[in-house]
């Protein structure tokens, strides 16, 4: 069961330390990107971001896409001060809360998201209703990510997030849109210890799965298995499994 408040404290607690321990979600925003570069036309004048975070993708659709309006959404109130200076030049409005609940305006020429639809309860419902946000011949693209996302962690504790394939996210958007670009990949991050793949979890707030306190002999087990189960040599490994999507509106 995804708990919204928990993720919403977490992320809140990340916003200092998530510009230095995303490596892996500021790759995917890039790459994201570059997509969007290659296959969006112009003029992209109004773009809504969907969990727009500390702006890893948005200070790239200000560089490539130019829009004239910009629509930020965060479910963390506290990410609103990654943006002040696009805020206080009136290039971007900021909208905190829960996008699966929030009302947003139509007629954007895209939606964009990265790294954020696997905390949403429905994606199915979200896709359809960004489909009646767009203009016609709008653009809906995401990352999220696919089964083998965190597969270490969900190893040792047995819990994780419901992640979907790329097929079956092609398959609920076919009926409202044509799938222009989709790909995935794995990326496998190393660090020295166990404990220091913890203290990256934590300070990118993707450890919202659910509240634990975790006692010194759970520590210690994890730590154990962890090492036994995923040493690459001197250091344990991570792995990250986006899946990017570029769709059209039909």
């Amino acid at each position: 069961m995804i708990n919204k408040q928990l993720i919403t404290r977490r992320f809140s607690r990340a916003v200092e330390s998530y510009n230095r321990e995303a490596v892996a979600q500021k790759q995917i925003a890039h790459r994201m990107s570059d997509m969007l570069n290659r296959h969006l036309p112009r003029p992209c004048n109004r773009v809504l971001e969907i969990g727009s975070g500390t702006g890893f993708l948005t200070r790239k659709l200000m560089d490539t896409l130019h829009p004239q309006k910009l629509i930020l959404n965060d479910i963390c109130q506290e990410m609103s001060t990654c943006f002040t200076d696009l805020l206080g030049s009136g290039r971007a409005t900021f909208l905190s809360g829960d996008a699966e609940q929030l009302p947003f305006p139509k007629g954007q020429d895209l939606i964009v998201s990265c790294s954020a639809l696997q905390w949403f309860v429905s994606p199915e419902q979200f896709f359809e209703r960004c489909n009646a946000l767009l203009n016609q011949q709008g653009y809906f693209a995401f990352t999220t990510f696919g089964k083998d996302n965190l597969k270490e962690i969900t190893s040792v504790t047995g819990s994780g997030l419901h992640y979907r394939t790329l097929e079956e996210l092609e398959q609920s958007l076919t009926s409202h849109y044509k799938i222009i670009s989709a790909s995935e990949e794995r990326i496998r991050l190393t660090f020295d210890t166990p404990l220091k793949v913890l203290y990256h979890l934590k300070h990118t707030g993707v450890t919202a799965v659910q509240q634990q306190v975790w006692t010194k002999g759970d520590l210690q087990s994890f730590c154990d298995k962890y090492a036994r189960l995923f040493s690459d040599g001197d250091s344990v490994t991570l792995t990250y499994h986006p899946i990017y999507i570029i769709a059209q509106k039909k």
